[in-house]
């Protein structure tokens, strides 16, 4: 009995110290970086824009995971009392390991502080509708107009 309790812990020791496991949380899944605003030729522009200047609201995303991913990218768009004032989405797959830069266009109609939000959802296999799940945290920008 005693040896295979000996076996049985160094087969424990070797499966934790040689097999890691690397989990990743929901919210690690995916990952918003380089918020930013762009012109229609992907340029940089500065977070303080005109009355209807059209503007490309981009983010760098990234898939952490070894597979393929679908998502929504969603881009909220507040007024400074809080009122949304704009609502778009794109669903699409992104690749194992893969970062791209989606962008939704958005033209500020009236002078004001606005707050941008930008979400990435976890979306059903065929891309359309989006499920339950986080893949990211939120990512926040104020532009004035």
């Amino acid at each position: 009995m005693k040896q295979i309790f000996s076996i049985f812990a160094v087969l424990m020791i070797f499966i934790i110290l040689f097999n890691p496991v690397f989990a990743i949380t929901q919210l690690e899944k995916m990952n918003i970086s380089n918020v930013r605003l762009v012109d229609a030729s992907n340029n940089k522009l500065p977070n303080q824009i005109n009355v209807n200047q059209q503007v490309q609201i981009s983010a760098d995303v990234k898939n952490n995971q070894e597979k393929n991913q679908n998502f929504t990218y969603i881009v909220q768009v507040k007024n400074q009392e809080g009122i949304v004032v704009s609502l778009g989405w794109i669903s699409s797959t992104i690749n194992a390991g893969q970062t791209f830069s989606p962008a939704l266009s958005w033209v500020p109609k009236i002078s004001d502080v606005y707050t941008v939000e930008i979400f990435v959802w976890e979306a059903a296999d065929d891309g359309t509708d989006i499920m339950g799940a986080a893949l990211t945290e939120q990512k926040i920008i104020t532009i004035t107009s």
